[in-house]
C-alpha cells in the first residue's frame, strides 16, 4: 500500500511542480524574432515594446531580425527554436502566406496566438500632380482605361499589394500591379510619376504627404486613421465594404507552455497601456489594438479565409 502511494505521488509530481515552473518562466532573456528587415513598422514597434515587455517579464527582451520569403524564414526559425524563450512578431502576411506559397516550411498550427499589438493603416496615395482627386474619380478613370493604370507595391503578397488587389477585385478594375523590392523604391517611382498610385503604409507615406509631394485620397482601414481623422476610408469614399487593416501581433511556438503564453499575453497588454506608449506608437503611425489571445485567434482565422479568396481570384503568387 505504501509503495502504491509512493508511485502515485511520483506520477503526480510533474503536475504538482508545473505551477512553480510556470512562475519561474522566463528564467533567461527572451528573444522576439521579427521576420522582416530592420527599419520597417513591425521592427520599430517591436523595439518600442521590448524594454517594457522586459520589465513586465523580469528578463531582458532581445529583438532579432530574420527576414526573407514574406516572413516565412523568420517564422520557421521561431517554430524550430525549441528553447521556450522565443516569441514571434508577425504581420498580416502571416494569414496570407498559406495561400501565397505552394508549401511552407512550417504548419500554421505550429504557432499559437498570444496578443494583437497594433494596426498601421495603409493610405491610397497618388503623385501631387496626379489627375486623380478622389476615389470615385480614380475608379471611373480606371474603368475607362482598362489595363492602363498602374499601382506600385513593396512586393507580392505584402499588405500594400493586397490592398490594391482587393481594390481591383471589388471595383472590378483591370489594374497593373508593379511590385518592387520594398516600399522605398516603390515610393521613389510613384513620386516621379512612373506609376500611378500606391496603397502605401502610413509610416513611409506621411512625410511625403506633409511635404506636398503626394496626395492622399483615402485610408484602407475599416475605421478612419487616427493620424488623418478628416480623411475618409476607401469604403466611405466610393467603394462600400472595402477594408484592409494591416495588423501586427505577437505569436509563440506551440510548444511554449500555456502558463508562459498567458504571462506574455498579460505583458503585451500591459505594455500597450504603459504611460507614453500610445504616443510612441502613434509617431510611427501605429494604432494599438485591444484584446488578447482569443480575439487574435479569431482575427487570424477570418483573415486567412479572406485573403485566401483574394489570392485565388487574383492569381497572386510569391515572387
Amino acid at each position: 500500500m505504501q509503495r502504491r502511494s509512493l508511485m502515485l505521488g511520483l506520477a503526480a509530481a510533474p503536475f504538482l511542480l508545473s505551477p512553480a515552473r510556470a512562475q519561474a518562466w522566463p528564467d533567461r532573456p527572451v528573444r522576439v524574432i521579427v521576420p522582416f528587415p530592420p527599419g520597417g513598422a513591425i521592427d520599430a514597434m517591436t523595439r518600442l515594446l521590448a524594454p517594457v515587455l522586459g520589465d513586465n517579464l523580469g528578463q531582458p527582451v532581445v529583438v532579432e531580425n530574420r527576414p526573407g520569403a514574406g516572413g516565412t524564414i523568420g517564422t520557421d526559425a521561431a517554430v524550430r527554436s525549441g528553447d521556450q524563450h522565443t516569441l514571434l512578431m508577425v504581420s498580416m502576411a502571416h494569414a496570407v502566406n498559406p495561400a501565397m506559397y505552394s508549401s511552407l516550411p512550417y504548419q500554421p498550427a505550429d504557432t499559437v496566438p498570444v496578443a494583437p499589438v497594433a494596426i498601421v493603416p495603409n493610405l491610397l496615395v497618388v503623385p501631387a500632380n496626379s489627375p486623380f482627386k478622389d476615389v470615385r474619380g480614380l475608379i471611373e478613370a480606371a474603368r475607362a482605361k482598362p489595363g492602363q493604370i498602374t499601382y506600385a507595391s513593396a512586393g507580392s503578397g505584402t499588405s500594400i499589394h493586397l490592398a490594391g488587389a482587393l481594390f481591383a477585385s471589388m471595383a472590378k478594375l483591370d489594374l497593373i500591379h508593379v511590385p518592387y523590392r520594398g516600399s522605398g523604391p516603390a515610393i521613389a517611382d510613384l513620386l516621379s510619376g512612373r506609376v500611378d498610385m500606391m496603397f502605401d503604409s502610413i509610416t513611409s507615406s506621411a512625410p511625403h504627404i506633409a511635404a506636398g509631394r503626394l496626395r492622399v485620397l483615402a485610408a484602407t482601414t475599416s475605421k478612419r486613421a487616427r493620424a488623418y481623422p478628416e480623411l475618409p476610408t476607401v469604403a466611405e469614399a466610393g467603394l462600400p465594404g472595402y477594408a484592409v487593416d494591416p495588423w501586427f501581433a505577437m505569436l509563440a511556438p506551440r510548444d511554449l507552455p500555456a502558463a508562459a503564453r498567458q504571462r506574455v499575453e498579460a505583458a503585451v497588454i500591459a505594455a500597450l497601456a504603459a504611460p507614453g506608449m500610445q504616443e510612441k506608437l502613434a509617431a510611427i503611425g501605429a494604432e494599438p489594438m485591444s484584446g488578447g489571445a482569443e480575439s487574435l485567434a479569431r482575427l487570424i482565422a477570418e483573415e486567412t479565409r479572406k485573403w485566401a479568396a483574394v489570392v485565388q481570384e487574383q492569381g497572386i503568387h510569391a515572387d
